[in-house]
């Protein structure tokens, strides 16, 4: 196992941070990019590993990433249209610790020569796929890291729901990559809940003002979610805020039933939740809570992607002290949403205790049932960020 796959292998969500000056789909995005500069930087924001581009069209050279070795020991992936043995050994002379393998651009035949030789000169190989038949020949040609490109190579038309099937199609044993359009961390969060380990992310990086600061923006977390939505106004200040997940309620007994669920813009993501079991909606994702007699809901969920459970909402019981209860969210095994009294007073300290994958608001936020206080959540996200 080399560095690359290694370090994409770490729990939770990695990131692939890219330095690219120009992109056909989108010229230049940023001319005067020192790779000897960003890369260190992207190391220190929490960069998995570091892509390189070398190629002219993106006015890249192999000088990139022999800059970007000298600064920085991060595992380094060289990108470009690689087709020969030769291109393989300049990028491990070069300094990478991976390399970009276009099955576009290869049969077969020759894609399994070069894995071969990447593994010879202890390079890692990324195995790229656009589509479905793409992804089944990276699955069979036992690519250990498969990445499924949103891009259409020849339109450069951006298609994240066709991206988000076909890593559901890639077996868990392999390292999964989602490549490109994800500006958001709610998009990078779709991505790692259909099966991504990592996500790769270079326009979004070299337009923002700090690349280093955008890419610690996208890793953060926890995710925050507002819910209990009902209102299109509410809708645009929770996300207006920074708020990543928005809650929609579509049990009728609620104070806060929502009638359906609105719309979010496209770089978040929309949760409608339910009680005893999910129904059929317009929703990124359904929480589905259990029965409890007596109470709107049960306090605990499921958070569920096409069905698939894929995070656990752990709620505090409503108008009951407990002071066990973030105790043992922290010690729950896998993603877990933290929920229940939270609000800006208190969501620092709850984050400190549990560390969660996301902090969950709803009633705390509001100046009536259903109707959002503005103000408060602004503070909230803001302090659930801090």
């Amino acid at each position: 196992m080399g560095r690359f796959l290694a370090a994409l292998q770490a729990p939770g969500l990695g990131a692939i941070a890219e330095i690219k000056r120009r992109s056909p789909s989108a010229g230049d995005l940023r001319p005067d990019a020192d790779p000897a500069r960003i890369a260190p930087a992207y190391a220190r924001a929490g960069a998995a590993a570091i892509s390189v581009l070398v190629d002219e069209r993106f006015a890249g050279s192999w000088d990139d990433l022999r800059a970007a070795r000298a600064a920085t020991d991060a595992p380094l992936l060289a990108k470009g249209f690689f087709s020969t043995h030769d291109d393989l050994r300049t990028a491990k002379e070069a300094g990478a610790d991976a390399a970009l393998l276009l099955l576009r651009d290869l049969d077969d035949v020759l894609a399994a020569s070069l894995m071969a030789e990447a593994e010879r000169l202890g390079l890692d190989a990324l195995v790229e796929a656009h589509d479905a038949v793409e992804v089944d020949r990276a699955v069979a040609l036992g690519a250990p890291v498969v990445g499924v490109n949103a891009r259409d190579l020849t339109s450069f038309e951006i298609d994240r729901d066709v991206q988000l099937r076909l890593l559901r199609r890639i077996p868990s044993d392999r390292v999964v990559v989602a490549e490109s359009g994800i500006t958001s961390r709610a998009q990078g969060a779709a991505a790692e809940l259909a099966g991504a380990d990592a996500i790769l992310v270079g326009s979004a990086l070299m337009r923002a003002p700090d690349p280093a600061a955008k890419l610690r923006e996208l890793v953060d977390r926890p995710l925050v979610k507002v819910c209990g939505l009902t209102r299109e106004e509410d809708v645009a200040a929770a996300a207006d805020a920074g708020a990543d997940l928005l809650g929609f309620v579509l049990a009728p007994e609620s104070p806060r039933a929502a009638e359906r669920v609105l719309a979010v813009p496209d770089d978040r993501l929309s949760v409608a939740v339910w009680v005893g079991e999910a129904g059929e909606s317009d929703a990124d994702l359904d929480q589905v809570h259990t029965v409890e007699e007596g109470k709107v809901r049960g306090r605990e969920a499921t958070l569920l992607r096409d069905g698939v459970a894929v995070a656990l909402v752990l709620d505090l019981p409503w108008g009951e002290a407990d002071p066990g209860h973030w105790g043992r969210a922290a010690a729950a095994d896998g993603r877990v949403v933290l929920a229940g009294g939270l609000g800006p007073e208190n969501v620092a300290a709850a984050i400190a205790a549990v560390r969660p994958w996301a902090v969950d608001a709803s009633s705390s936020l509001e100046t009536s049932p259903g109707v959002k206080d503005h103000a408060r959540v602004r503070a909230y996200v803001e302090a659930a960020r801090a």
